[in-house]
């Protein structure tokens, strides 16, 4: 929602929203969020249910006050907000008011805005000369203008109403496609890379597990052409979902999903998959519950150079440490990880079944995925899978996914491999006025249409970016970028 200003009074510019009825509960401001980008700064408030609100900005322009009438502050910040173009935010509460006021540096100005599902108020402070908001799909060209037949030859031919086509590079197009439905108007980004030219590779955020960082972020870090992000992810960046990269595995699910490899030509193929593992410690063999994971109740889980420099876990258990097939150190807990090797971690009857290993024991780590899927050095696991030989096919029934992700529109993202074999990344925006989102099918249906013959979805939801070229595409519908475990990048062969 765009607020264009006007003066009230002499010494301050005031503006008053009525977003809630006369009569309201109070509401709980229960998280403050802060991102700073390339072309704007975002403060996003997150609230139990929309409060009423007014709006001023100081004679100076410095000093933008939000008071929100019937409002408790549940959230208090942990740390002070300062960036390059906000110098401070300050609360303050008065007479069952909340009082919000964010120091602005000199010459900008700011937008205010709404978004719902859940709700959150969001400003973005910016120069003077960004204020007019660019349209989410740049003009299409002029009638009779096209992009040279050179540039377009490799990519998917498509054409249709809404669709726009803008080349980013040689082998990238970037694609928007804006559209109305039954229950309002569609958005949605996409990049297809020439499979001749760009390889697909996963990444870890701040190349670790657990991780969290931004979609953007990933991309600055890989330096990346293009990025989307990937699997599901637990709160402290543990991955949810399987991961293997340049052949060692950061990530596990015991469901059977569908999951994108790359094989060891750089090719990929996109299928079904599932991990066994077991770890034999003397003559004592048990089953891998997890890996590169926090360690649970009786669990045996192994920790390899992609969960950091130690295991992080408590004095509660007992660990191996694994080193070219043999036993070399064992320890109660917090113990390295050897950069050529793993460590077991063990707990409860787990530890009591491997209480007799001592140093110099063999140690055996035996991990399965399927013939094809050991042999890759890259996979991905997301899932449901989308899109089969060219045809719709949601699997998430059969793959257990719970009803958040199976049910209902919501942002998406997701991975292709389209019919000429280019790759293909897409988000569709939800939960927004300018875009309403998809249903797993929908968005199937979408991927069909834009040429995909495989697809698998990948985390959704607030998580859903799309970033080329450093920039984020789409409009996340957190009001920023949420911080996430992992991403898809595009880089050149």
């Amino acid at each position: 929602m765009l607020i264009k200003k006007r003066s009230l009074a002499a010494w301050a510019l005031t503006l008053s929203f009525l977003s809630a009825p006369a009569c309201i509960e109070a509401a709980d401001l229960t998280a403050v969020r802060y991102h700073s980008g390339t072309a704007h700064d975002r403060l996003v408030f997150d609230w139990s249910e929309m409060p009423r609100y007014n709006v001023s900005l100081s004679a100076d322009k410095r000093v933008l006050t939000l008071d929100f009438s019937d409002a408790v502050k549940r959230y208090v910040s942990k740390e002070a907000i300062s960036g390059s173009r906000v110098e401070s935010v300050d609360y303050k509460v008065k007479d069952g008011h909340l009082l919000v006021s964010i120091r602005l540096r000199p010459g900008l100005t700011y937008k205010l805005g709404k978004l719902a599902a859940p709700d959150r108020i969001f400003v973005d402070v910016m120069p003077q000369q960004s204020a007019v908001r660019k349209p989410v799909i740049p003009a299409k060209p002029a009638t009779g203008t096209k992009p040279a037949r050179a540039d377009m030859k490799d990519m998917m031919p498509l054409d249709f109403d809404g669709l726009y086509t803008e080349m980013m590079a040689p082998g990238v197009a970037k694609r928007e496609y804006v559209y109305w439905d039954d229950a309002g108007k569609i958005s949605a980004y996409f990049v297809e890379a020439d499979k001749d030219l760009y390889k697909v590779k996963p990444v870890l955020a701040k190349g670790r597990v657990p991780g969290l960082q931004t979609t953007s972020g990933m991309s600055d870090m890989t330096d990346a052409v293009a990025a989307v992000n990937a699997t599901y992810f637990a709160g402290n960046g543990d991955a949810i979902g399987m991961i293997k990269i340049d052949g060692d595995m950061a990530g596990t699910t015991y469901y059977r999903r569908t999951a994108l490899g790359i094989n060891s030509y750089g090719q990929p193929f996109m299928g079904p998959v599932s991990y066994e593992g077991s770890v034999l410690l003397g003559s004592v063999s048990m089953p891998v519950s997890g890996v590169d994971c926090e360690r649970g109740a009786n669990n045996v889980t192994i920790y390899n150079h992609w969960y950091g420099s130690r295991t992080r876990t408590n004095e509660y258990g007992k660990e191996y440490t694994v080193v070219n097939g043999t036993v070399t150190a064992i320890s109660d807990g917090n113990s390295p990880i050897p950069a050529d090797g793993w460590v077991v971690s063990v707990h409860g009857t787990a530890a009591e079944a491997f209480a007799g290993v001592q140093v110099g024991d063999r140690g055996e780590i035996t991990q399965e995925l399927g013939a094809r899927w050991d042999k890759a050095p890259d996979i991905m696991g997301a899932g449901p899978r989308l899109v089969q030989n060219g045809q719709v096919c949601v699997t998430a029934g059969e793959e257990q996914f719970p009803g958040d992700i199976r049910y209902g529109r919501a942002p998406r993202s997701a991975v292709a491999i389209l019919k000429n074999g280019n790759y293909l990344f897409g988000v569709v925006d939800g939960r927004q006025s300018n875009s309403r989102g998809l249903t797993l099918t929908d968005w199937a249906k979408l991927l069909v249409k834009m040429g995909a013959k495989d697809a698998m979805n990948l985390d959704g939801g607030g998580s859903s970016a799309l970033v080329i070229g450093g920039q984020v595409q789409n409009s996340p519908s957190d009001g920023s970028e949420r911080y996430v475990g992992s991403a898809l990048i595009l880089t050149k062969k």
